[in-house]
């Protein structure tokens, strides 16, 4: 997907943390089609992916600056995605503190350390887009996956707070949130036939979400179409919410 010309990233430099599958290689490759020059981020290589890719496990202290740095050793960075996450399904009285403090450390911390590295930089040359990838669960909480839905809430509490604060920058926060897509973390779950109806019969669309659902809202809120927006938590979910 191109973009239209308002939506094109050409020029730009774009850091895509989790891009090596699911929602955030697809974004990953829909900023590259769109012009930007994409630097990836994942555990392991993406099969077939161009470009540079780092490696950085984001669950280490201090992970989400030391992959700033060596995003900023490839060149200046005008976009951030933070795709990356961790989610685990258990009990809420089941929740160990290092479980919760794995999902906030990866789905959180390292979003804050990102943003406090790369954010000022923009904000010096008047024009940054960051954009953090939620989930519905920040307002629907899945009942086996509270940590991971309380981490997602805090995130978009952080990007409204960020987001105020540089936007006479030239900088925007967001945050896309997506309802049910077909990734490999919830393929093993929708292979369930009877658990796949059930999820449908709750999405007014009729069907699961693809990553490639998520790209054109991304390209809007990373590109100069997307200036006038910032601080909101969009979701792109068929209409789970309703």
């Amino acid at each position: 997907m191109p973009g239209t010309a308002q939506s094109r990233v050409d020029g730009r430099t774009a850091l895509v943390t989790g891009s090596t599958s699911g929602i955030g290689a697809a974004i990953a490759d829909g900023l590259e089609q769109a012009g930007a020059v994409v630097i990836r981020h994942g555990l392991s290589p993406a099969p077939g992916a161009p470009g540079t890719l780092l490696t950085e496990d984001l669950a280490a202290t201090g992970a989400g600056d030391r992959l700033a740095v060596a995003a900023l050793e490839v060149g200046t960075v005008d976009i951030l995605v933070h795709s990356a996450s961790v989610q685990i399904r258990r009990p809420w009285q089941a929740i160990t503190a290092e479980q919760m403090e794995l999902q906030l450390r990866v789905n959180l911390l390292a979003f804050l350390e990102l943003a406090q590295r790369l954010v000022p930089p923009m904000s010096e040359r008047g024009w940054g887009r960051v954009l953090a990838i939620g989930s519905v669960q920040q307002g629907r909480p899945h009942p086996e996956m509270a940590g991971y839905a309380a981490s997602k809430a805090a995130q978009v509490n952080l990007v409204a707070n960020l987001a105020k604060q540089v936007a006479p920058t030239g900088v925007t926060i967001n945050s896309l949130s997506p309802g049910v897509i077909d990734t490999p973390r919830n393929r093993d779950a929708l292979a369930s036939d009877e658990y796949h109806r059930r999820v449908v019969a709750q999405i007014p669309a009729g069907r699961i979400g693809s990553p490639g659902d998520c790209v054109p809202l991304a390209l809007l809120l990373c590109s100069d179409a997307g200036a006038y927006i910032t601080g909101r938590d969009l979701p792109v979910d068929g209409g789970y919410l309703l």
